[in-house]
């Protein structure tokens, strides 16, 4: 038989498994953008809540259940992102990537400026869908089914995502448009429109990550605000522009912070920064990453 603190102990590895998912599918986003089209997107925790407002409003005004919100913000979310990319981000392409970044923070500032202008910094309720409410009795704790079903499908989602731009035809496309525009061009491939699509496809995976935040975190403005620095420390340790790096640091750095809770709680909020600046220091590109 397990004793309680077993019990608290397997509880905090769910909430470092689930918060490992939001980092695995932020960081993932961020990876995307930063691997394949050299921006530092410092918006993406604005977009992360933008992703959870989305789906509030297609429930709230539209009527859209948590299923459909799901398929639909990130598609809306990232259609923002393909306006950013083409009115602002793309006009920095070859400047050097602080400005990207000064661009995308002040762009961050802006959204969660008008958001907590509209509603406040309180709270608004998502519920979980039906067919996901309740939980499963493992014998040594009750594992609500929302929660398993987030982090099994940001798993999913995540290995999906490397998968084809690692292993497919058009993540080889992508990727070779990175490294060397004009030669693919001359093949006849419409290189910028593939950027901003790329663009849109990060923002869409922060967009979705927002969606699965909703009924755990509640929707709010600065939902993604302490969360962002996180992530960029999980893209860090990964290696800047790793997709495989940042989806299993992501959940890594998830279990470890969730055990920091509860084996020694004080430093649970810093861990993920000391781990990051060991491994900059034994190994300056990250775990995954590749020398410039």
């Amino acid at each position: 038989m397990f004793n309680i603190s077993t019990q608290a102990l397997f509880a905090q590895l769910l909430v470092g498994l689930i918060n490992g998912s939001f980092y695995a599918l932020l960081s993932l986003g961020l990876a995307v953008i930063f691997g394949l089209l050299n921006i530092i997107n410092f918006a993406h925790g604005a977009l992360f809540m933008m992703g959870a407002f989305c789906a509030y409003f297609l429930l709230t005004y539209a009527g859209i259940g948590y299923w459909g919100a799901l398929a639909l913000s990130p598609i809306i979310v990232g259609a923002f992102g393909i306006f950013l990319e083409r009115t602002m981000l793309h006009r920095l392409a070859n400047l050097d990537h602080l400005y990207g970044l000064l661009l995308t923070f002040g762009l961050a500032l802006i959204i969660q400026g008008v958001f907590q202008n509209f509603f406040g910094s309180s709270g608004l309720p998502y519920a979980i869908p039906p067919q996901l409410t309740g939980a499963q009795n493992l014998g040594f704790m009750f594992l609500p089914n929302y929660r398993a079903w987030v982090v099994v499908f940001s798993i999913v989602v995540c290995f999906a995502t490397w998968f084809a731009i690692e292993k497919t035809q058009l993540g080889a496309l992508l990727r070779a448009a990175t490294e060397n525009p004009a030669l693919v061009r001359a093949f006849g491939i419409n290189v910028p429109r593939m950027i901003t699509l790329t663009y849109g496809f990060g923002v869409g995976l922060a967009a979705l990550a927002g969606v699965l935040a909703a009924p755990i975190n509640q929707v709010r403005p600065l939902m993604g605000e302490n969360l962002i620095i996180v992530v960029f420390a999980v893209v860090v340790i990964g290696g800047m522009g790793s997709i495989l790096g940042s989806i299993l640091t992501g959940f890594a750095l998830g279990i470890v912070e969730g055990m920091t809770k509860y084996f020694y709680p004080e430093a649970s909020n810093t861990v993920v920064f000391v781990i990051m600046a060991i491994v900059l220091m034994v190994k300056p590109n990250g775990l995954f990453g590749r020398a410039s």
